[in-house]
Parts: structure tokens; C-alpha cells; sequence
């Protein structure tokens, strides 16, 4: 709900920004992210491995490479309580302009870095370096825009608003799928390998400065500084956050648990799997990630719909017991062929769709309204790190180990405790109500 006070606050401020205008800034913003998040992705599959460990097999290659992505996600919890202090101190511009920077100066950094065959293991060190760096600027790039949409979304349409973030994800995935696509099936190996892989990290940073701008004229909107005054997108301290909203964060971090398993389990993981064990072109498969990616978007979309009509939890709920089924199939179907890894992804994305598409803020409303801010920045962070950060390398060296069931059964663990931390957070509402 709207509050009172910062209706009072700013009552000719309504119509300086519109739904419409913080929801193209939401979508540039998380597309930025989510283009830089998928780029490394993909280089940490066909490019990271050979470049940075050389001298290991295949396998655990690859499975050292998984292991730098996840220092981002352990990284950012750190940067939200950087920023949260610098934009307690100077304000949500300053804050989000040092973020960006950041981002974009240590994503450049990586197309720029030499190899094992330059600097030996120091090369890999400094990818680590950046990629702790990428965490702590995705940390600080929290802006609030999500939670001011869905204070302004229409009776009736708060889901339909609560999905329009979600779909930075399937647009920074098809950009940066098809970018690599290209660049893998016009250049030669060797010079794919040598500098065509770098082109990606050099558009990510172009694409961050427009995504910047697009936030920023939100965040010194007349209405954006309103809704500050009144609390509604306050930061406060990080300690006292958890301590008084600690009950409520935990819930929040599991509750989208299974769709952020998913997330990788759909994108990174299988990508992984085809290069390393079958004689599988990664264009085509990075073409059919694009394509399943367009009908994910079309699920988050019909999210809104849905949770619209049904709830946002019970959504989840229903969605995370979908997820649970999936991840029963998912091990037969990536193992059957072309047609199989077909079904596995264009199914997994439509999964992915119905559930990540509500996953954000599921449970905001356990959180008091001056909290509710770094409150939710901390979910987010901590989704992301249980849920997401080390998908890829659990399920990848666990099916190595035990077979691809392995990775069915981790994705299942995370559909349970979806369903767990959503029963109780029902309970938790119902007492605060």
C-alpha cells in the first residue's frame, strides 16, 4: 500500500513519473545486469577453462571456472552493505553511479586480462579479483525501482507490475546467447579464442552507461525523492535491518529458492554439459537457449496474469511443486538427444518463467515499511547466493560424479525448501495480520 505520508509528500509529483517510465528504467537496468551476469556465464563454459586452466582436464577446468562465478554472488551481500552506507551518506545518484562504474570498469577488465600462457595462475587470480569486484557493484546497484513499481501498480495489477523487472533476465540471456553465437560461428577457434570473446565484455559496459541513465532519471525524479523523505525507499543499517527483519529475510532468501536453482540449471548448467560431454556445436545450443529464452519471457509475462488471478504465493507454491516434478524429467530429457535437450529447455523455461516471474518481493510485505527497502535488497542478495551462485558447480560435479540424476536431485532440494519457506511465511502473515 501507498503511504499516506508520501502521498501528502508529493501530490504534484504523480504524474512527473509515470508506471510506464519507471518500468522501462526497471527493464533497461536489470537487462544490463543480466547481459554481464549471462556473458560471463558463457565465457565461463567455452572460454575460461582453456584460457585460465590450461594444464587440467576438461572437467575440472570448467569446475574451477564455476567456482570463480560463485565468488559474485558471495560478494554481494558485502557490497549492499558498502552501498547501503554510501547512500545513506550521499544519496541513491552518487550510489548508483559508483556501482555502475564499478561494474562496467571491472567487466572491461575482463576482456583486457591475459592468459595462463602469460601470466600462469595469475591469471586466474585476478579473474577472481574482478569477479569478486563484479559481486560487491551488483550488490551496491540496488535501487529500490522494483519496490516504488509496485507501490504504483494499479489495484488488481500488482502482479502483472511484479514481473516487469523479471524480464531484464530472458532479454540480457538472447542478447548475450546470439552475441556469442555470432562471434563463435564467424571467426576462426583460434581467433575466437584469442580475442573474439572479449567483444562481449567491451558491449556490456556500452550497455551499462544507457542503463544508467535510464535509472538515474528515476532516482532524481521529484516522486523517486518523495517516496526517500517518507521512508518508503529509505536505506537503513544493515545490522539493525537483520536484527529486527532477520525472520523475515531468511524466508524471503529461501522462498524463490527452487526458481533460482532453475534459473542455472536451465542456462549455465546444460551449456556446460553438451560442451564437455557431447560433440554438440555450442552455437546451436546457445541458438535453442535464445529461442527457450523468448518463450521463458512469454511465461513471465503470463506470471502477472496468473498471480494476478490466483496470488503471488500460491503461485509459487503450485510453481515450486512444478519445479520438483521437472526435476525428476530434466535428467532424461537433457540425456536423450537433440530433441530431448529441445523439450528440457523450451519446458524448463516456461517453468522458469511462471516462478521467476513472481519471485521477487514474494514476501515483502513481512517487512516493516522503513525497513522494507535494505530488507529486500538482503533477499535478494541471499536468494541469489543460496539459490543461484553455486548451482552451476554443484550440478555439474555432482553429475559428474553420480550421473545426471544427481543434478535432478539437488534441483529438487531446492523446490522443497521453496515450498517450506512459502508454508511459512503464510503462517507469519496470518499472525501479522
Amino acid at each position: 500500500m501507498t503511504d499516506p505520508a508520501m502521498t501528502q509528500a508529493a501530490p504534484h509529483a504523480a504524474h512527473d513519473v509515470r508506471p510506464s517510465d519507471i518500468a522501462v528504467g526497471v527493464i533497461l537496468g536489470r537487462s544490463s545486469e543480466f547481459f554481464d551476469f549471462f556473458v560471463f556465464a558463457i565465457a565461463s563454459v567455452i572460454v575460461f577453462p582453456g584460457l585460465l586452466f590450461p594444464h587440467l582436464p576438461a572437467l575440472e577446468a570448467t569446475l574451477w571456472s564455476f567456482a570463480i562465478f560463485a565468488l559474485a554472488f558471495v560478494a554481494r551481500p558485502l557490497g549492499t552493505v558498502i552501498f547501503t552506507e554510501i547512500d545513506r551518506a550521499f544519496g541513491k545518484n552518487v550510489k548508483l553511479i559508483v556501482a555502475l562504474f564499478l561494474l562496467g570498469s571491472s567487466t572491461v577488465a575482463m576482456g583486457l586480462m591475459p592468459g595462463y600462457e602469460d601470466i600462469g595462475l595469475w591469471a586466474a587470480a585476478v579473474l577472481a579479483i574482478l569477479r569478486i569486484l563484479q559481486g560487491v557493484a551488483l550488490g551496491g546497484s540496488w535501487d529500490g525501482l522494483p519496490s516504488l513499481l509496485n507501490i504504483h501498480a494499479p489495484e488488481g495489477r500488482k502482479g502483472f507490475y511484479a514481473m516487469v523487472p523479471q524480464l531484464g533476465a530472458p532479454v540480457g540471456l538472447v542478447v548475450a546467447s546470439l552475441l556469442f553465437a555470432y562471434l563463435i560461428a564467424a571467426l576462426p577457434a583460434a581467433d575466437f579464442l584469442d580475442w573474439g570473446w572479449r567483444y562481449p565484455f567491451f558491449v556490456a559496459f556500452a550497455i551499462n552507461v544507457v542503463a544508467l541513465f535510464a535509472r538515474l532519471r528515476i532516482v532524481v525524479s521529484p516522486e523517486y525523492q518523495a517516496m526517500y523523505e517518507s521512508r518508503d525507499l529509505e536505506p537503513t543499517p544493515v545490522l539493525a535491518t537483520l536484527r529486527s527483519e532477520g525472520r523475515g529475510i531468511v524466508l524471503g532468501a529461501f522462498a524463490p529458492l527452487a526458481s533460482f536453482a532453475l534459473f542455472h540449471m536451465v542456462t549455465v548448467f546444460p551449456l556446460s554439459w553438451v560442451f564437455l560431454y557431447t560433440s554438440e556445436s555450442p552455437v546451436r545450443f546457445l541458438m535453442l537457449e535464445a529461442v527457450a529464452a523468448v518463450a521463458g519471457l512469454g511465461a513471465i509475462v503470463a506470471s502477472g496474469w496468473a498471480a494476478d488471478k490466483f496470488g503471488r504465493r500460491a503461485l509459487l507454491f503450485w510453481g515450486g511443486a512444478g519445479i520438483g516434478v521437472f526435476s525428476l524429467l530434466a535428467p532424461v530429457l537433457l540425456s536423450a538427444g537433440a530433441v530431448g535437450e529441445a523439450i528440457f529447455l523450451i519446458y524448463g523455461f516456461v517453468l522458469l518463467g511462471f516462478n521467476f516471474g513472481q519471485s521477487s518481493g514474494a514476501i515483502a510485505s513481512l517487512f516493516a515499511p522503513g525497513r522494507r527497502y535494505t530488507a529486500s535488497a538482503l533477499v535478494s542478495d541471499l536468494a541469489w547466493l543460496f539459490g543461484a551462485g553455486f548451482a552451476p558447480l554443484a550440478a555439474l560435479a555432482l553429475s559428474a560424479e553420480f550421473g545426471l540424476f544427481a543434478s535432478g536431485l539437488y534441483l529438487l532440494s531446492g523446490a522443497v525448501c521453496t515450498m517450506l519457506a512459502l508454508h511459512f511465511a503464510g503462517l507469519a502473515q496470518a499472525r501479522r495480520d
